[in-house]
């Protein structure tokens, strides 16, 4: 029998002016983590796609257990027992949990429905795995983090022994990040083979045996993990050594602005506020960091501060004008720039080019348009400027569709459009979510690039390491109140953990001492 589980052997994949895969070698041992590392836009979602079926390559072999095997299609890989979380999740949001655990594999007795047997059974596996989830909530009404569990739900419903894992971690908390990795590691214990596509060395070190590294869609090597560094993986990865710290000059403030007074915001979920009376400032050439663990009322925030949604109470000030009832685009035309959360949802059209997509909110100024007509030349020689600055890797540059590229060029396209606007506040709700090493440090100078240009910076993230090293102040967000500011010199992760969680509470402290510092 081969000592390999999956082998795919000399495969070639091509989009209209990119080769996406170009003659790529990938093999999977039985119960091994194999990490797949790369640039954004390397090919590796690509190559997982292969192996699901959901493309056919123009050349090479798949094996499965060493005999040779074609995947046209998902249910011939789930037929293999290969299973795929993707980046974006395909779930159904109407839907409940359990309906969208059993979609396609429903189990049926004389063509009725027994959905008894197949909550008994989510419900074993959930227990088994750690992976509580509540299967009568519809998927629009819950967590990010909890999404992911319910796609890894239907893998182990499916009985999969091959599970492709495409960016995991990148919507989730730190602590979800750790029961995760826990995860995985019991899966392999059980005989399980894992496939990890990620940007996060850490994680990689951390949980895999062994890790293949692609660039520009060309196989650059295997390597055993206890036989490498980081250093050694972002070199193969990006071509060059990649600096993980943050360079950050001496902090000049200015005035105030954005101004938060007492805002509060109703939850759709239940009867609680998702946010509860929340006052801060934001200063020119500050960044302000408001971290918490997802789902404590920092979306909920975001989307109120934006416009996106409605507050009952309080007021927000940018730039001296009050904006709380102001729309988007008035909004945006005071010098609010914001890169959403959800790039699907709010930041981009995915069927409009990557030109159009440039310029959704500013078609109207003149630069863009003449007597109401669009002047597509402009339009493209922008975009063309801002492919080049950003380093966005589109198969055919300006004309791209949005929706065929790779998740990490959408967001580094969405980042280039809003900070190009030259905002007075740039709100950045987890601006390098799903981008690789050499991006992030690109994307963290830019936001201190902002700042040092007496710009206002709002800095929404969950990762620990963005949350210590880019903000001047970090204020920690728990159950919609802020419960804690600090110091990012001056504090430590552990300390910041503990308010994440809710185990302290600054503010409270404070009442309860008597005014005496917590």
């Amino acid at each position: 029998m081969s000592e390999y589980v999956i082998e795919m052997l000399n495969i070639t994949k091509e989009f209209p002016g990119i080769k996406a895969n170009d003659n790529i070698t990938l093999q999977l041992k039985k119960g091994e983590v194999h990490a797949l590392l790369g640039e954004n836009g390397a090919g590796k979602s690509t190559l997982m796609s292969v192996l699901f079926g959901l493309y056919q390559p123009e050349a090479g072999t798949i094996k499965k257990d060493g005999k040779v095997v074609k995947i046209n299609n998902p249910n011939d890989a789930n037929a293999l027992h290969i299973g795929m979380v993707h980046q974006h999740f395909k779930l159904v949001e109407i839907f409940t949990v359990l309906d969208n655990i059993i979609l396609g594999a429903e189990p049926n007795k004389m063509g009725f429905l027994q959905k008894a047997e197949a909550r008994k059974k989510v419900l074993e596996l959930s227990e088994k795995y750690g992976l509580q989830v509540d299967p009568d909530a519809k998927i629009e009404d819950i967590s990010v983090g909890m999404q992911q569990r319910v796609e890894i739900l239907k893998m182990l419903y499916r009985d999969n022994e091959i599970l492709i894992f495409d960016e995991p971690t990148a919507v989730l908390t730190p602590q979800e990040i750790d029961e995760l990795m826990e995860i995985m590691r019991n899966f392999t214990k059980e005989g399980k083979s894992i496939l990890f596509i990620t940007h996060k060395l850490n994680e990689i070190m951390a949980v895999a045996d062994r890790c293949t590294v692609l660039r520009k869609g060309k196989y650059m090597g295997t390597v055993e993990i206890k036989d490498t560094t980081k250093e050694e993986l972002s070199r193969m990865m990006v071509g060059r050594d990649v600096k993980f710290e943050v360079d950050k000059g001496e902090q000049h403030l200015g005035d105030v602005v954005l101004d938060v007074q007492n805002v509060t915001v109703p939850s759709k979920l239940h009867s609680n506020n998702a946010v509860k009376d929340v006052s801060f400032q934001v200063r020119a050439g500050e960044i302000v960091c408001l971290a918490g663990i997802e789902g404590n009322g920092q979306t909920q925030f975001v989307y109120a501060l934006t416009g996106l949604d409605k507050m009952s109470r309080g007021k927000i000030t940018l730039c001296g004008h009050d904006i709380t009832k102001a729309k988007i685009r008035d909004r945006s035309k005071l010098g609010m720039s914001h890169i959403p959360e959800d790039r699907h949802k709010h930041g981009l059209v995915l069927d409009f080019s990557l030109e159009q997509n440039m310029v959704l909110q500013r078609y109207w100024q003149p630069e863009f348009q003449k007597f109401g007509f669009i002047r597509n030349k402009e339009v493209r020689k922008y975009t063309d400027r801002l492919i080049e600055q950003y380093d966005i890797r589109s198969g055919q540059g300006a004309v791209t569709t949005a929706r065929s590229m790779s998740g990490g060029n959408q967001q580094k396209a969405i980042v280039a459009r809003e900070i190009d606007k030259n905002p007075e506040l740039l709100v950045a709700v987890q601006p390098t979510r799903g981008l690789d090493v050499g991006a992030i440090e690109y994307i963290h100078k830019q936001l201190v690039a902002q700042r040092d240009a007496g710009k206002a910076v709002l800095l929404v993230s969950l990762e620990l390491e963005e949350v210590m090293s880019v903000p001047d102040r970090i204020l920690v967000m728990y159950e919609g109140e802020i419960v804690g500011e600090f110091d990012p010199k001056k504090t430590t992760v552990q300390e910041l953990g503990l308010y994440m969680a809710g185990a302290k509470n600054m503010y409270r402290d404070v009442e309860k001492k008597g005014g005496a510092e917590a």
